[in-house]
């Protein structure tokens, strides 16, 4: 008979799915509750459909935000409420007041302040924000600024840590502040490739602050990523694209840049790529860790 440590926690899809709109829902059932050992999956979501998609499909958190393609902007305030209205897992809500950079304005951090104070005050569960000095080091003094409006909500530093200039000392700037998290693929384009970092920074941490690995994780990578970092929380997007329902179509005109997906296309969270996600783990008699991947 195994420990409580040694316990798996499974699970799989159900038989059982439903369809709302072209969308299948596949729901998930537990098969042991058994509690080992867990791994948390954080969702970026932009809809209310994805953030429902998201849940099912066994996030543990979701991140809020508009625009995605961008890397993820301010969310509206009505978005966050009609999501916390439609889950019940905790929902961090994105502070970047536009895309780009990381250097921010006097008038730029005023606007994430006030959407700091909004976004409390319509129930967020915690936030997610980061600023960056022009030399790539962590602006304290913002940060100092921005986590004050977000007392007592919790508080990610997003993937701007990815363009510090020194990723060992803007860590410890972050523990220092106060963060609860950082977000990040190791400075690299995919948190596999930077995975080295990763497992480094997860090292020099040691529990102060938590690292989560982000950045292209999908079903076929996190097994490698969890294994090489030691990482308890995961941050992914898990999308498809699927067609509109829209019949009448001008082809001809274009939502945004060209490099834009097109108008009559959505991108929305794929509950099966949650599904794939799931972890559970045991400890072997050699005391290795082994990361299975259910389907």
């Amino acid at each position: 008979m195994s420990s409580p440590a040694q316990a798996v926690t499974r699970f799989s899809l159900a038989t059982l799915c439903a369809w709302r709109g072209n969308a299948v829902v596949l729901s998930l059932a537990v098969q042991s509750v058994t509690m080992a050992e867990r791994f948390l999956m954080e969702v970026c979501v932009d809809s209310v459909e994805s953030a429902i998609n998201a849940e099912i499909g066994g996030a543990g958190r979701l991140e809020l935000c508009s625009s995605l393609l961008e890397g993820g902007l301010t969310p509206s305030i009505g978005l966050l409420k009609v999501v916390k209205q439609s889950v019940k897992i905790p929902v961090y809500v994105m502070i970047r007041p536009r895309g780009g950079d990381f250097l921010y304005s006097d008038q730029e951090v005023d606007v994430m302040r006030k959407d700091i104070e909004l976004m409390r005050s319509h129930g967020a569960d915690g936030l997610v924000l980061g600023a960056l000095t022009e030399d790539g080091r962590v602006d304290s003094e913002i940060c100092m600024e921005l986590l004050a409006a977000a007392r007592p909500l919790p508080v990610t530093f997003h993937r701007a840590f990815d363009v510090v200039h020194d990723p060992t000392t803007a860590l410890e700037t972050l523990v220092s502040l106060g963060f609860e998290r950082v977000l990040t693929s190791g400075c690299d384009s995919s948190a596999l490739e930077g995975l080295p970092l990763i497992k480094r920074i997860i090292d020099q941490a040691k529990d102060r602050i938590v690292i989560m690995p982000g950045g292209g994780i999908t079903e076929r990578n996190l097994q490698r990523i969890l294994e090489g970092s030691g990482a308890q929380e995961f941050h992914c997007s898990a999308r498809c694209s699927r067609d509109s329902a829209m019949k009448f179509r001008n082809t001809c005109v274009m939502m945004g840049t060209v490099l834009s997906t097109s108008g009559y296309g959505l991108t929305v969270a794929d509950v099966s790529k949650y599904s794939d996600a799931q972890i559970s783990c045991h400890q072997t008699t050699q005391g290795k860790l082994f990361v299975f991947l259910t389907r």
